[in-house]
């Protein structure tokens, strides 16, 4: 399918407001009716689609998204603490640029130049010193950051350096702890429930995760991830890490809020299979279950699984009901037997969901 022009820089910024004698309730009450606000709809615009997750989970929806839309906007979690990402937030207090950058590198497009810069920005330098396993891209987005001190119009210059195919923004300007209860995290009592502190730590527990939680327990939403949350016409979550990359969205209160007063149509994006640890055992109507959990006051329209992927229809055709959405079953998965989702194949799928189940707009 052909590539389109990306279009960056096009939300209006939002200033955020002060808090100078106001709640926090109605702080955020106040950001987001400013965010609201939003652009006049023009015709023959395409549709405006935000993802929301992180790792490869939102990678795979992002490939498959700008394959039928030149207006998409990534708002990405910000609670790794693993790897690469971790040493540099610890070193430097800054943003875990790690799923920022997979989010880029999963909106350059299939011509030699985006390839490259996908390739480059991936790259992680093997040695024996400081440098070891540290990828380009989160470097390079570090640097931007401490020059520009500015979080969005960092990644947006970064963005038009690889011509990539939409936007991506972070869901909170704070570095994020996530912490679970989890039931059994310590083999020796398996009935005990732990506090889990630390993202990479929860998604490889052995134990059940109960619930997820973020420090601060109130973070602030970027301004520019709210408006685009309210100014879209589909708002797409998941695949993804449940616990530790989909779900986080959700606590987030700004953010939440933006996700239950949008006028969007929300589709939820299903797992291809249980992630070992964090999901262990989990069907696809138990991961409905959690969500709901979660963010009661959330509903969707469209829940989204591969048809090989769900044993039990009615269970989840049920599940989904009590969200409010109805189940559209489709081949999303590679050929090849691994759980990864075929970029065509969800983007085909994501397409249909748009026209099928979206109001009659003008990309049609």
């Amino acid at each position: 399918m052909t590539e389109r022009t990306p279009r960056l820089g096009r939300l209006r910024r939002v200033v955020p407001e002060s808090r100078s004698g106001r709640t926090a309730a109605e702080a955020r009450a106040g950001r987001i009716a400013e965010a609201r606000g939003g652009r006049p709809r023009r015709r023959g615009a395409q549709p405006k689609v935000v993802a929301l997750g992180g790792g490869m989970g939102l990678s795979a929806s992002l490939a498959a998204l700008r394959r039928i839309t030149g207006d998409l906007t990534a708002v990405v979690t910000v609670a790794d603490d693993g790897g690469s990402s971790g040493r540099l937030r610890d070193e430097l207090g800054v943003l875990p640029p790690g799923d920022l950058r997979k989010a880029l590198a999963a909106l350059c497009g299939d011509d030699d130049w985006g390839q490259t810069w996908a390739r480059v920005i991936q790259h992680r330098f093997t040695s024996q010193g400081d440098l070891h396993d540290h990828a380009v891209g989160n470097l390079l987005i570090v640097a931007l950051w401490e020059q520009l001190g500015d979080h969005v119009q960092a990644l947006d210059l970064v963005g038009k350096l690889l011509g990539a195919h939409g936007r991506v923004l972070p869901m909170s300007a704070v570095p994020l702890e996530l912490q679970a209860l989890v039931k059994g995290h310590d083999p020796q009592r398996p009935d005990d429930v732990d506090t889990v502190r630390g993202q990479a730590t929860v998604a490889l527990t052995p134990g059940e995760v109960q619930s997820v939680h973020l420090v601060p327990h109130d973070p602030p939403a970027v301004p520019e991830a709210v408006a685009a949350v309210l100014d879209a016409d589909w708002v797409v979550l998941g695949p993804g890490s449940w616990f530790s990359s989909v779900i986080p969205h959700l606590l987030v209160p700004e953010l939440l809020d933006a996700l239950t007063e949008t006028k969007a149509r929300r589709v939820l994006s299903l797992n291809l299979a249980p992630q070992p640890g964090e999901t262990e055992g989990f069907s696809p109507q138990r991961h409905l279950e959690v969500l709901g959990r979660h963010a009661p006051k959330l509903a969707l329209d469209v829940v989204l699984a591969d048809e090989a992927a769900v044993p039990d229809r009615d269970s989840l055709t049920e599940a989904a009901k009590r969200l409010g959405a109805a189940v559209e079953l489709a081949q999303v998965a590679r050929t090849d037997g691994s759980p990864r989702h075929d970029p065509e194949l969800l983007a085909a799928a994501y397409d249909r969901i748009f026209r099928m189940h979206g109001r009659i707009g003008p990309w049609r």
